[in-house]
């Protein structure tokens, strides 16, 4: 009986041991930075340059918030007694920068797996839903919103169907504070039409093919029975709901998008013909040769993601700057399009939003439409551009104030705020420049 005892005991030690650094991993990596909390005045940004977004800039303008909402954008604004005055001469206003596509709370390091909660096992998950697994103590977060990005969207990934994502606003105690709006799509990653040939490659180009018809077959066959579990609820509500085809109603009634990760002209030309076959919304996210097929685009209203402007050409024939022209190239053709930063790291790399505009803007694209592919275009492609974008009455009090052109990289974010709460612009990154800044300075004492 003793000797049971001690086993048992050993037992759990063991285990306790083992799983106490992933116990741990939590607390290790959640931010220090405290929620905003709720407005209780009203607040006057007086004197700053206000980019609006949806008209001309207003120089020594004002923009009045209260309880969340903007209240009034101009130059003549009348303040209450009661407001909160804050002069910000010399300044720049803008509303908060979104990240249309990215990994953010889903993610905290690559490289360790206990971090990552991003795609659910499967090929078929309809019934995902991002926001449930975002982590809104993730560190990445305080990063992002203290260079300008306010808002991200938060998308799973892997399988066939990876399921539905999420807009979320910086700042929250929990996922459904963050959580703006949800499902924003349906996210589909479509299959390569073309086999490849390279090193890496182990399947032959016949294996490819075949697995592509699968794919293929696989996204038919879940629409077909999707609308199949619809018309047998509608003929017998007391049929067993189903969360993965209850998932893709919204769908199949135009109500929510599929976004088809698609890069290359022919998986968005057969990405579109599927579209309108099954006759779904369509938003395509990377469209690297988008601008080759623009006029598809246009005929059939799809609006494009354009899955970051920092990467490489696709091809060894194509000029070094073929990625920075993609939106330049999108918006002479007339197609609607907004940026994505995260490309391949995800949120690691949210805080460089504005600098991926910034690029397009100096391969082409106009500066307004650069600052516009990352607010105003986003949040309309996103399905909120009546509430966020722009800074015009009645739409949320979510905006920041720079002292320079925010989409130059001298400049600071000097205030933030999310529906009209003021956020902690500190974050891990400051407080490292902080502590080492101390060392050198003491280092220097020393001399």
């Amino acid at each position: 009986m003793m000797k049971r005892h001690l086993y048992r005991s050993a037992l759990w030690l063991t285990m306790a041991a083992l799983m106490s650094p992933l116990a741990d991993l939590p607390s290790a990596l959640a931010s220090p930075e405290v929620p905003g909390a709720k407005q209780t005045r009203p607040i006057a940004l007086v004197g700053a340059t206000i980019h609006t977004l949806d008209g001309p800039d207003i120089t020594g303008g004002t923009v009045l918030f209260d309880q969340g909402k903007i209240v009034a954008v101009g130059k003549q604004v009348k303040l209450p007694a009661n407001a909160q005055r804050i002069d910000v001469t010399g300044k720049h206003v803008y509303p908060g920068l979104i990240e249309s596509y990215s990994n953010t709370g889903l993610i905290e390091i690559g490289a360790v797996r206990a971090t990552r909660d991003s795609s659910e096992t499967g090929s078929i998950n309809p019934n995902v839903k991002a926001q449930v697994a975002v982590n809104p103590d993730s560190e990445l977060i305080p990063v992002g919103r203290a260079n300008g990005v306010l808002l991200s969207m938060s998308v799973p990934g892997g399988g066939l169907i990876s399921g539905q994502s999420a807009l979320l606003q910086l700042d929250g105690w929990t996922w459904e504070d963050l959580t703006v709006r949800s499902p924003v799509g349906m996210h589909v990653r479509w299959p390569r039409m073309d086999p490849i040939s390279a090193w890496w490659m182990k399947e032959s180009k016949k294996d490819q093919l075949a697995e592509r018809d699968e794919a293929l077959a696989k996204l038919r066959k879940a629409l077909s029975d999707a609308r199949a579990y619809a018309k047998a609820r509608a003929a017998d509500p007391q049929r067993p709901v189903d969360a993965r085809w209850e998932a893709m109603l919204p769908v199949l009634a135009g109500k929510v998008p599929l976004i088809v990760e698609a890069e290359e002209i022919q998986q968005i030309q057969s990405a579109v013909a599927f579209a309108a076959q099954q006759k779904l919304k369509l938003i395509i996210y990377g469209g690297y040769d988008a601008p080759h097929c623009a006029a598809l685009l246009k005929k059939h209203n799809v609006p494009v993601i354009v899955g970051g402007v920092h990467r490489l050409p696709r091809r060894r024939h194509e000029p070094y700057d073929t990625p920075f022209t993609v939106p330049a190239r999108l918006h002479k053709a007339g197609v609607k399009f907004c940026i994505s930063g995260s490309g391949r790291f995800g949120a690691s790399t949210l805080r460089n939003l504005p600098y991926q505009a910034a690029m397009a803007a100096a391969h082409g694209l106009p500066q307004d439409e650069a600052l516009k592919s990352i607010t105003i275009y986003a949040a309309e492609i996103l399905g909120v551009g009546e509430r966020l974008g722009s800074l015009a009455a009645g739409k949320d009090a979510t905006l920041f104030v720079a002292d320079g052109d925010i989409l130059e990289i001298p400049t600071h974010v000097t205030a933030a705020y999310i529906q009209g709460r003021a956020v902690d612009l500190s974050n891990r990154h400051k407080r490292l420049y902080r502590k080492y800044q101390q060392r050198y300075r003491r280092r220097a004492a020393k001399k």
